[in-house]
């Protein structure tokens, strides 16, 4: 099993998804295991964050390592998807996946029925 990357997570960000996770308790896996993400992760102000960390409502370029294309998408809350492109629930494998990382680190991207793709965060807009 692959070792899971180092996360940071804002104060902040922490305290909305622990509300948001009380919600959905027992209802996904995703939930489930963005709870253990969080316990694992190490907790900052949100002014004291260092740049190139993912945190909620920020813009992820990443690098797909199998093909060479670039991606940007943006972080945010299940109510905030909508029907725009490129934005990532939290709620989302890859969503849950993506908080905390920050430039340079690699994750597994799960795509719905077929291998999961290799993304390293290549760049970080914190958007507030």
């Amino acid at each position: 099993m692959a070792e899971l990357p180092h996360i940071t997570v804002s104060e902040e960000d922490y305290n909305r998804l622990s509300t948001l996770l009380e919600r959905v308790a027992g209802q996904s896996d995703v939930a489930d295991g963005l709870e253990d993400e969080l316990s694992r992760a190490d907790m900052k102000p949100l002014a004291d964050m260092p740049e190139g960390v993912v945190t909620m409502n920020s813009r992820v370029r990443f690098l797909n390592e199998d093909t060479g294309e670039e991606h940007e998408v943006a972080l945010v809350y299940p109510h905030e998807v909508g029907d725009a492109d490129h934005k990532v629930s939290i709620l989302a494998p890859a969503g849950a996946a993506m908080l905390g990382l920050s430039i340079g680190s690699s994750i597994e991207w799960p795509m719905k029925g077929r291998k999961p793709i290799h993304l390293k965060v290549i760049g970080v807009t914190r958007n507030p």
